[in-house]
């Protein structure tokens, strides 16, 4: 009997992952996907520079439009737009995370044969074999993930309507992620698994703790999203520092131009980061003191950092 009631809950399950690795990582859009400026929206250089450039003109113009039409401690309501934006972003990022692991793996498992006297699979995560070209299951999850960054874009919206901030080191970052997940598409650079691993773990993880606190659930007594990003540059660090030592000392990885302008590119981010991670942590031991001054008992709820909304 209990056999009978196990046995076809095993076999859907069985099914459930059969089918949600061929739509990850088997189906023919992925597996004969190829980067193209004829074919694949979004690839060409001027469409790049005209997206950044439209994304900071905006930005700059709905700051200031609104601090000359509304009083600056007045906030356009945005219902639940937010969190919903919070939530998609969270269930792409696990879309595009499960994608790339998975085809990875088939790519390492069909492809090893070529590769597997001078690299192990981890190698090949940072370096690819010289003469890779952008086509494939990896890919076309690379791809997806740029065309994600224009959805991140919103946020940087959001918090000029909602709070009224025009957060430089969040334009600059936004422009400078898209700029680079292009670089890997056109270069089919080295690196770029990795980061996607890393970052699209961290995004479903902070997207997810926004759409938490956003629906008015309690937040962590801690500054979550500014410690996931700690994690995510201290990965991104460490990723480079291995592509530079595959390259320069198992016999080259794809992609290394571009991988130098990348690595200029991150250096300039990890310093406004810096900046930035500095003067909010200033501001949270203020907070946090403020609070610690009085004498009501307060809650992790009352020590929420603004970057963690």
């Amino acid at each position: 009997m209990v056999y009978d009631v196990v046995s076809p809950a095993i076999g859907n399950t069985s099914t459930v992952v059969h089918n949600l690795g061929f739509y990850l990582s088997e189906h023919p859009a992925i597996v004969n996907f190829r980067w193209s400026h004829t074919q694949s929206w979004g690839s060409t250089w001027l469409f790049l520079f005209t997206s950044i450039a439209a994304y900071l003109f905006i930005s700059l113009f709905l700051h200031r439009l609104l601090a000359f039409l509304i009083r600056p401690t007045r906030a356009v309501p945005l219902g639940p737009i937010p969190a919903l934006h919070s939530l998609f972003m969270s269930l792409i990022s696990v879309t595009i995370f499960a994608g790339i692991l998975l085809s990875a793996a088939v790519e390492i498992r069909d492809t090893r044969w070529f590769w597997r006297r001078s690299k192990t699979p981890f190698q090949w995560l940072l370096c690819f074999p010289l003469g890779t070209r952008p086509s494939g299951r990896v890919f076309f999850w690379s791809y997806v993930y740029y065309l994600s960054r224009f959805l991140h874009m919103w946020r940087t919206i959001f918090t000029i309507l909602r709070r009224r901030k025009l957060v430089l080191f969040q334009l600059f970052n936004q422009s400078i992620s898209i700029f680079m997940s292009f670089l890997w598409l056109e270069f089919s650079q080295s690196f770029q698994v990795a980061a996607i691993l890393a970052t699209t773990l961290v995004y479903s993880v902070v997207y997810g703790y926004r759409f938490w606190t956003a629906m008015g659930l309690r937040s962590a007594c801690f500054p979550l999203v500014l410690n996931c990003q700690v994690v995510l540059v201290g990965c991104n660090v460490a990723c480079h520092v291995g592509v530079f030592l595959l390259h320069f000392f198992r016999g080259g990885c794809n992609g290394i131009g571009a991988w130098i302008f990348n690595s200029v590119l991150n250096v300039g981010a990890l310093l406004v980061f810096l900046n930035f991670y500095v003067r909010l942590q200033a501001d949270y031991r203020k907070s946090s003191a403020r609070l610690e001054g009085e004498s009501k008992p307060h809650s992790c709820g009352h020590q929420r950092l603004a970057i963690g909304r």
